[in-house]
Formats: structure tokens, C-alpha cells, sequence
């Protein structure tokens, strides 16, 4: 089941709604889901955050139940939170994180971007060259079932990474689909088509 909310500027509506998807999949009254979002500008600081990461406050910014430290979504950045039962699947959390990797990085080769890979731990998440991070990776899991998920930069506005020390890097880290192709601006619409199609595939879904 995929659920395209487009652009929502109201953060904690998302998230609510995830919660309750988690809770359905959970009882077994929904299948698998993915949400897709393009949030309004906001900071998100998972369970490990730090708050000397945050260097402007600015903009709304929320604890949630993730890994991870800070990070900043946005304008232009494609947002996924699948909700994924991990036994039904059986996939370690691990397996799982592993296989958004790939997801990402499928989709960034097919539309031309070279030398990828995914990282784990404190550097969880998609690089260009292991020097430039284009996508953050940061799950939870309530009884096995997954949620929040994965955020890739298509035509973010990277500026706004400068308010904080994203996952305690300095900005300068950070890129985007748009850069990386020497772009002003590349088709959002490819890329979230692009991702539904390849997460279906490492998932085993219909779409």
C-alpha cells in the first residue's frame, strides 16, 4: 500500500499518521505501507541527538523515535517511511537498513550518479565517493514492525543544513541529486517514481 501525501507542511500531522499506520500493521488490520512526503522545512532529532548539533533555532524542530542524531528535511527532499513487518519478512534490523541502502543507491545509478555506497553506524545513510552524503537513513521498530525511514536529497536546498551539524558533520557534507548532476533542478517526480519501483523490488511488493 502506497500513500502519497505530497507536500505537507505540518510535520507532526505526518508523523502522527505514520504512528497510527505502525499500529494498524502492528494488529494486523494493514498490510505493508509506504508514505511518501515532502515536508516543510523542520528538524527532526532522533534518539541519539545531540543538542549542541543544532546550531540555529530557527525552525520547528521535534524528538522522535529514530536512531540517529539531527537532521534537517525540507523542500525538494523526497521523505519515505515505509512501514515494514520485519518477521513476516524475516529481516534483521540490519537486513532491513542494508536493503534501503540498496534501494537508494539503485535509483541514484539509474539516473546517473556514480561511486555509491551505503554506511552504517554513526555514518548510516547513502555517500557520493564516501565524501558527500545525499541521502540519511534513520528507522525505529515497535514489535517488529518498522517505521520512519529514509530521507534523499533530490533539489533540497542545502543552505538550510547549515542551522545544524547534520548527524554531527559539518554542513559541507551534504549534497543532492541537483548538485551531483550539475543541475538547477531535476524531476522530483522521476526520482519518487524511480524509488517506489526499486523499494518494491528489494521488498518483494505489488506496486
Amino acid at each position: 500500500m502506497v500513500v502519497d501525501l505530497g507536500v505537507q507542511e505540518n510535520y507532526e500531522k505526518v508523523w502522527n499518521l505514520m504512528k497510527e499506520t505502525v499500529q494498524k500493521r502492528i494488529s494486523g488490520d494493514v498490510p505493508d505501507s509506504l508514505m511518501i512526503v515532502e515536508h516543510g522545512h523542520v528538524l527532526t532529532m532522533g534518539r541519539s541527538s545531540h543538542s549542541e548539533n543544532v546550531l540555529l533555532k530557527d525552525l520547528p524542530s521535534f524528538e522522535i523515535e529514530r536512531g540517529g542524531d539531527v537532521t534537517y528535511h525540507g523542500p525538494g527532499q523526497l521523505v519515505c517511511y515505509p512501514v515494514v513487518s520485519l518477521n513476516e519478512r524475516g529481516l534483521g534490523v540490519r537486513q532491513y537498513v542494508e536493503l534501503l541502502e540498496k534501494c537508494i543507491i539503485a535509483t541514484l545509478r539509474e539516473i546517473g550518479i556514480p561511486n555509491l555506497e551505503g554506511k552504517l553506524g554513526n555514518e548510516t545513510g547513502v555517500w557520493v565517493e564516501g565524501k558527500r552524503k545525499i541521502a540519511s537513513i534513520g528507522v525505529a521498530v515497535s514489535h517488529w514492525v518498522t517505521y520512519h525511514g529514509f530521507a534523499l536529497n533530490v533539489n533540497t536546498d542545502l543552505s538550510y543544513f547549515q542551522k545544524i551539524r547534520p548527524c554531527g558533520y559539518d554542513a559541507s557534507v551534504m549534497t543532492s541529486v541537483a548538485k551531483e548532476l550539475s543541475v538547477k533542478e531535476y524531476s522530483f517526480e522521476d526520482v519518487k517514481q524511480r524509488v517506489k519501483k526499486n523499494l518494491a523490488i528489494e521488498l518483494g511488493w505489488q506496486v
